[in-house]
């Protein structure tokens, strides 16, 4: 079994239920950025100043990590805790500035969840050996509001936010913006897109779904009963069903766990729920991080009780539903259960087993005491504009990827969705067949030089 520790589960629930799945760590090309450095760019020795110079900005930190003559900053900027009312307060937004070059194009990553606090590159900034800002989203880490409940976490605040921080940093990085994210964040980048469509010249989107209709989720439940083969389908729901016939021994393993670790289960409610829970998403979170994984992987019904927690444990990510982690996702899913909309998966096959109807809705996972009301407007709305009128859109998707069941479908001009065959949510420009590798990479450059116009 791996050894889980709570920084390892929340980086990397963030990352596939979030978006760092395009990330990269060290790009090709520091040398050539760094020899251009005397075209324009402002020089290290004063990019400091420059940020503190802007207004509501606060630079925290420096760290270290950044690649050859990059500088890697953490950053606050004051935001209004709602857009529309000044009254109402603000609250500091936690961002962070891989610079390379003032005079190199800049790429606005979109998290989605919290700010990962290391230099990493996205595929983007990668490609165009470009600076990289990256933004917090308002209510995850340490960008949250001093005010009660979440209603001012909605899609059109976050795109404000992004909105402000292109005014603000666009002066001082006046060259080419691409937006980009992964998942959720991928999400993110649209819904900035869709109310300020003119902040960048182009926008990558990895493994962005799309639910337009909350009401419907026969898409999900049609791809998991296709994805893959039939044998490690069937293997599959063999060991659903035997988990929750062993619901007992594997509760008993788990509330032991959360002993052992200090852990408990107020937000689901009890062990048995979250083990429910983790059952039936077992699935979904077998193609969305499979990469490959075979039948062989996956416990029989002869397996021991110790070997199906263990599988379970790492494909599921028990850890995940205990309050020390489902307490940084509360936003997440209180933004599932207003505006994004979630997803059902198959469950027929274990009717005479669950205990817990609609044990996978939102709700399970925000408290009691924080209503939940649906907008049923907000995601047709989107889906609209980007049928529509979104310009200069590139989808990334992977086949075997869940969240890709329900995809954007692009119709603006210069807009385009790619398909990688075996990838799922952590998919790549090298994942995609080679013409559309080329057309990817081709795109962000072209993008990238294309003269401002607005």
């Amino acid at each position: 079994m791996r050894a889980w520790t709570r920084r390892h589960l929340l980086l990397s629930t963030a990352a596939g239920a979030a978006g760092l799945a395009a990330t990269a760590v060290t790009p090709p090309t520091y040398a050539a950025a760094e020899g251009r450095r005397g075209s324009g760019g402002l020089r290290d020795d004063g990019i400091e100043d420059a940020l503190r110079a802007l207004p509501g900005l606060r630079v925290i930190e420096e760290l270290p990590g950044a690649g050859p003559g990059d500088r890697f900053f953490v950053l606050g900027l004051r935001q209004p805790v709602d857009h529309s009312d000044r009254t109402a307060g603000t609250f500091e937004q936690r961002l962070t500035l891989l610079h390379t070059a003032t005079d190199r194009p800049m790429v606005l990553y979109t998290t989605g969840y919290g700010a990962v606090l290391t230099p990493r590159r996205t595929e983007p900034a990668t490609v165009l050996s470009g600076n990289q800002l990256q933004v917090e989203h308002r209510y995850f880490g340490a960008s949250r509001p001093p005010t009660a409940g979440y209603a001012h976490l909605t899609i059109r605040q976050a795109a404000d936010d992004h909105h402000r921080v292109v005014r603000l940093f666009r002066p001082l990085y006046p060259a080419a913006w691409i937006s980009t994210g992964g998942s959720k964040g991928g999400m993110a980048s649209v819904y900035h897109r869709r109310f300020h469509p003119h902040d960048v010249d182009g926008t990558v989107a990895y493994s962005a779904p799309n639910n337009v209709d909350d009401r419907d989720d026969s898409a999900y439940v049609r791809f998991l009963a296709h994805v893959g083969t039939a044998e490690t389908r069937a293997a599959l729901e063999r060991v659903q069903r035997e988990a929750l016939l062993r619901r007992t021994e594997l509760v008993a393993r788990y509330e032991e766990w959360a002993a052992s670790t200090g852990d408990t289960f107020h937000i689901i409610g009890s062990a048995e729920k979250a083990l429910e829970i983790a059952v039936l998403r077992t699935p979904f979170m077998f193609w969305q991080y499979g990469d490959g994984k075979t039948p062989a992987a996956i416990p029989t019904p002869a397996a021991s009780t110790n070997a199906i927690y263990a599988w379970l444990h790492d494909t599921a990510q028990l850890p995940v539903y205990a309050d020390a982690v489902a307490t940084h996702y509360v936003p997440y899913f209180y933004q599932l259960g207003t505006q994004l909309g979630y997803w059902e998966a198959p469950t027929r096959h274990l009717s005479d087993l669950a205990r817990h109807p609609d044990a996978m809705r939102p709700r399970s996972f925000v408290p009691r005491d924080i209503p939940l009301h649906f907008d049923a407007t907000a995601m047709p709305d989107i889906d609209h504009w980007v049928r529509r009128h979104g310009t200069r859109l590139l989808f990334v998707n992977g086949a075997q990827d869940p969240f890709a069941a329900e995809p954007f479908h692009p119709g603006g001009r210069d807009a385009r969705t790619l398909w990688a065959p075996h990838a799922s949510h952590n998919v790549r420009f090298d994942d995609l067949p080679a013409a559309d590798r080329d057309h990817a990479l081709a795109t962000v450059k072209r993008w990238a030089s294309r003269p401002r116009t607005t």
